[in-house]
């Protein structure tokens, strides 16, 4: 799992900042999170595959989390992109997207679903063989989802050099998928524990878009291994933070200590600031673990 920042800014673009936007890599798919005005440019610029897009999860329909997303999708028609392309949205995003997708391009080579997620509710986006995206809401403005990234329990493996001292068929090597232990031909039991080592740990990824602080938020993340929290503003701003329903970056980081995760990830800055040292500076005296986003930063989750 990698995570690609394609855009780290607050609700307006600068010369050092985009508007919100992620791609998520997994097992040669790409998913996005929000798509801010520069997403595909940000996409060529880090040279991920338009063609291995095939999910898009929006946080909510402020503009800086979403206006990118109909050049995007025209983009992908005019590159002849196939099969189909999902965008899990609420029902007001899926009517707005979909009346302007058929006013601007209206021919598609590829299939455009919406996959309808209900405000104010925890629930499963989206599940595939090996992994599952839970969306769970947070305190915005308008109603917004955050969104956790679980892959699944993997296999443990097979030793090889028991399956050949053992001579075990090769209609039976899913052994260390199915956790069946197995009988020799003259009635000796080998368990799966001896027929396998331990699998290898499974990677998780919370993605908290703009959100006023409030502490439940911890349980919901709790033990990921990277979250990545908004931190628009300071300490000095932390009445303003909680007037426009965003967080301090020392708010972030109690969220990440409480919630005993591995790293956390800051972003969602605000225009103001020349640099992050000092969000930083004030996150790490909470959680020490602490990086900034920024454009063209792609983080290593995969613990294969």
């Amino acid at each position: 799992m990698k995570i690609n920042i394609l855009g780290c800014g607050s609700a307006t673009p600068s010369l050092r900042h985009l508007p919100a936007c992620q791609v998520v890599e997994h097992r040669g798919q790409l998913m996005m999170i929000d798509c801010g005005e520069g997403a595909q440019l940000s996409m060529r610029r880090q040279g991920l595959n338009f063609g291995r897009l095939n999910h898009i999860f929006i946080s909510h329909l402020h503009g800086d989390h979403c206006l990118g997303l109909p050049g995007l999708l025209s983009t992908l028609a005019l590159q002849q992109k196939g099969g189909t392309i999902t965008v899990h949205t609420f029902a007001e995003g899926a009517d707005l997207f979909g009346r302007v997708m058929d006013f601007i391009c209206r021919e598609r080579p590829y299939e455009l679903k919406f996959n309808i997620l209900t405000p104010g509710q925890q629930q499963i986006a989206l599940e595939t063989d090996s992994l599952v995206v839970e969306a769970f809401p947070l305190h915005h403005r308008v109603p917004t989802l955050g969104f956790i990234m679980r892959e699944k329990p993997k296999p443990r493996h097979l030793r090889g050099d028991m399956a050949k001292f053992l001579q075990i068929p090769v209609s039976r090597l899913r052994i260390k998928e199915d956790g069946d232990d197995f009988t020799t031909p003259d009635g000796r039991l080998f368990t799966n524990e001896q027929l396998t080592t331990p699998a290898d740990p499974s990677a998780s990824y919370a993605y908290c878009s703009d959100t006023a602080y409030f502490p439940e938020l911890a349980q919901i993340v709790e033990g990921v291994d990277l979250l990545y929290h908004e931190s628009t503003y300071d300490d000095s701003m932390e009445a303003m933070a909680a007037e426009r329903h965003h967080s301090t970056a020392s708010q972030a980081a109690r969220i990440a200590r409480d919630a005993h995760v591995g790293q956390l990830l800051l972003g969602h800055f605000s225009k103001r600031y020349n640099s992050e040292e000092l969000l930083l500076q004030q996150a790490r005296a909470i959680f020490p673990n602490t990086i900034a986003a920024n454009e063209g930063m792609t983080i290593e989750l995969s613990k294969d």
